[in-house]
């Protein structure tokens, strides 16, 4: 916890993951091929090799003049000479050799680049056992060059050897020395080469801080709660994360809680009676939950983000995001997000779960508040990480849903179940008006709403329904409602009466599968979008086999239902979102009016599509409108690409055409060496000219996105709350 608290997350764009991130520069560095570097490091190696084997033989003159200029004339021999032995002259000699080797080496190496040149071979071949087997390669080469006196470092040692001369054992001991002066000389070339093998490359590990905080500004010791005046707090808090009994949910949680306390001098001290009396645990989840089970995603609740991948290495990727990491958050999912992929793609399993954890998690924190809807077995995570499990159809689950919403107004309770209800022939207006015209009668005689098969029968226009219906509204005087009754059974029958559609479609759930279920007596307890106001973790779990069409009524009451309920909240401090792993025939035209509203509302809706083909066609554009966040993952078809490419646009790149044009000449000697030069390239001599222009092209067309996107992958373009917006990124799902 302490290291991940003091881990450096400096500022950047939408959709980075700020933890331990190093910021990447703006433009790419025109850097050279790796084949040219390597091939003028050899080059250079070979001329310093040939330069100093002409003057180590002697094929250079004049090369000791400075030497002798600068030292005593008797240390060396008449007539430009050697050194006179017992003097300085050898250890002159070997220390002048070594500096000019070191000269001729250092400033062909720097005209060569070999530093360079290392740290791109390091850079290509980042596993560690290339980096130790170069370093190996190179080590050898050198010893070879020490131990075959290229390298005047035995000169230099030698000079310093106090050998023996009068000893009788002289030859013996000089010997010995010598053999010890060239294992010394040996490890000295070789020292170099092993801290190049065990040094690391490039930055530091993510997730290790580069440096201790500051006094003041170290998260772990609290330092907002010092600067208020809670010195016990802090001291309390930053001895529980000292002592690993504090987690990253728990530190979260309590800073959350401490920021809505902070302004109110009453609320400080109920916070400090808390945090004295519970420490970690103190302002604990209603469920009482410290830790979410199945944690598979990195998150990093300080920020709100949850790793979904990085950003490919690629030229179709901005050079600032390339090999960065791409995280969400609650500010760019306010925007709502649309991911299309076909089954396999990872759309549950590396999209959608990651996000629904994050979620999960920041609830346990307080931040937010989740509603997930999937199929049974779906791989949402476990019972355990969720507050209340709705199993439609399970006899055994605990929880039902309310088919009204919650909600006591028979209007509105009549627009969801409309927009739920009614399919693409049913005009939803009519549809609302018609149940509204029973929901209200009905209620305000039993002072409930109808359930399933009573609702049905009110449709149907029972011979028993109206007129009891009728009889106790005359008796309590409500005629107003006793109108409403009177016009539903006029267009009772009548063409193009809303009723029967919505019967046929109400019968969907009319079935014994889900008999016990919407149940407005409140024999079970119902869970409605009312929770909202409360950092709940909720899973439906829909029944696909045998009730397809019934899971996707079901989902369409959902999605209305929190569309409403998530923009009429009165605290909007949590971030509310809705998940829905499979969004298949549940996008209406209010869906997407209602998508919009949420931005304002701190909530957001993550729906799952196989294919854009499960959406009515004149609401594919405006739902890719709706949503700031897009996902096409690898293997949509040619057809849903073309309305991502449409929605992602074009943009302004440069190409490079080259034009090749056959040299010809009248020069008879260059005839026959461009007749030469096709005989052995087999092609002709050409000059290429290149035209540089900026033209419009599609930032990734269709059939780029149904064929150029790599398994395991997705291309993704994201928006920030306040408008800002990230272009179509290619992200690996599987890092």
């Amino acid at each position: 916890l302490i290291d991940w608290l003091r881990t450096p997350r400096p500022a950047a764009g939408p959709g980075v993951w700020r933890y331990g991130h190093v910021p990447r520069p703006d433009r790419e560095p025109d850097e050279t091929p790796l084949r040219a570097v390597l091939s003028g490091a050899m080059v250079s190696f070979l001329a310093a090799i040939l330069l100093w084997s002409l003057l180590r033989n002697g094929y250079i003159p004049y090369w000791d003049v400075l030497l002798k200029l600068f030292t005593p004339g008797d240390w060396w021999r008449p007539l430009g000479g050697g050194p006179q032995p017992g003097t300085g002259g050898p250890l002159a000699l070997a220390l002048y050799r070594l500096a000019l080797f070191a000269g001729v080496f250092y400033g062909i190496g720097r005209f060569g680049r070999w530093p360079y040149a290392w740290r791109r071979l390091i850079q290509e071949y980042r596993h560690t056992a290339v980096r130790v087997g170069l370093a190996l390669v190179a080590g050898i080469v050198v010893v070879a060059l020490v131990r075959g006196g290229w390298v005047p470092l035995k000169d230099v040692a030698y000079a310093l050897m106090p050998f023996e001369k009068t000893a009788p054992d002289a030859m013996y001991i000089n010997q010995r020395r010598a053999d010890t002066a060239q294992q010394i000389v040996t490890l000295v070339a070789v020292l170099p080469f092993v801290r190049l093998a065990l040094r690391r490359p490039g930055n530091r590990v993510a997730g290790v801080p580069s440096h201790a905080p500051e006094p003041g500004t170290d998260p772990v010791a609290w330092p907002e709660l010092r600067a208020a005046g809670l010195v016990e707090a802090a001291d309390r808090l930053a001895a529980e994360a000292a002592a690993g009994t504090m987690n990253d949910v728990d530190h979260t949680r309590i800073r959350t809680v401490w920021k809505a306390a902070r302004s109110a001098p009453d609320r400080q001290a109920a916070f400090l009676r808390e945090v004295h009396a519970r420490g970690a645990a103190a302002f604990l989840h209603p469920s009482g939950a410290r830790r979410l089970p199945g944690r598979s995603a990195a998150h990093d609740l300080l920020l709100r983000q949850v790793r979904l991948g990085t950003v490919a290495d690629g030229p179709r990727n901005p050079y600032p995001r390339r090999n960065t990491g791409l995280a969400l958050d609650p500010s760019v999912l306010g925007t709502s997000m649309l991911a299309v992929g076909p089954s396999g793609s990872g759309k549950t399993t590396r999209l959608i779960r990651p996000l629904v954890e994050s979620l999960a998690l920041q609830a346990l924190a307080g931040q937010a508040a989740l509603v997930v809807v999937g199929s049974v077995g779906s791989a949402l995570g476990p019972d355990e990480a969720y507050d209340i499990v709705i199993g439609i159809g399970d006899p055994a689950s605990p929880h039902d849903l309310d088919l009204y919403g919650g909600t006591g107004d028979p209007d509105q309770a009549a627009a969801l179940l409309a927009d739920a209800l009614a399919d693409e022939t049913t005009d939803t207006r009519r549809a609302a008006t018609a149940l509204a015209q029973l929901l209200g009668p009905f209620h305000a005689v039993h002072g409930r709403f109808p359930l399933v098969a009573e609702l049905r029968e009110l449709l149907d226009g029972g011979p028993a329904a109206h007129p009891s219906l009728r009889t106790a509204l005359e008796r309590d005087g409500q005629s107003a409602l006793v109108r409403e009754l009177d016009a539903r059974q006029r267009q009772h029958g009548t063409a193009g009466d809303p009723a029967t559609p919505l019967a046929d479609r109400l019968a969907l759930l009319d079935r014994p599968a889900f008999a016990g279920f919407f149940d407005t007596t409140r024999t079970k307890q119902p869970f409605t979008m009312r929770a909202l106001e409360h950092p709940v973790r909720v899973r439906i779990d829909l029944p696909e086999t045998g009730h397809a069409e019934a899971s996707r009524l079901l989902a369409r009451l959902v999605l209305a239902q929190f569309l409403t309920r998530a923009t009429a909240r009165t605290d909007r401090s949590r971030f509310a979102c809705l998940v829905l792993d499979d969004a298949g025939h549940t996008v209406t035209t209010a869906t997407v009016r209602g998508l919009q509203r949420l931005r304002s509302a701190n909530a957001g809706v993550v729906l799952g599509l196989r294919t854009l083909d499960d959406v009515p066609e004149h609401l594919r554009t405006p739902l890719l409108g709706a949503v700031g966040c897009r996902v096409a993952l690898a293997g949509v078809t040619t057809w849903d690409g073309k309305r991502f490419a449409e929605t992602w646009g074009t943009e302004w790149v440069q190409a490079r055409d080259v034009t090749s044009r056959t040299v010809r000449s009248d020069e008879p000697l260059t005839r026959v060496v461009h007749t030469l030069r096709k005989l052995v390239t087999g092609r002709a001599v050409t000059t290429d000219a290149v035209t540089v222009r900026e033209v419009e092209r599609e930032r990734w067309s269709a059939s780029d996105l149904a064929h150029a996107v790599p398994p395991g992958h997705a291309v993704l373009s994201l928006t920030h709350v306040r408008g800002d917006h990230v272009p179509p990124l290619l992200v690996d799902l599987r890092n």
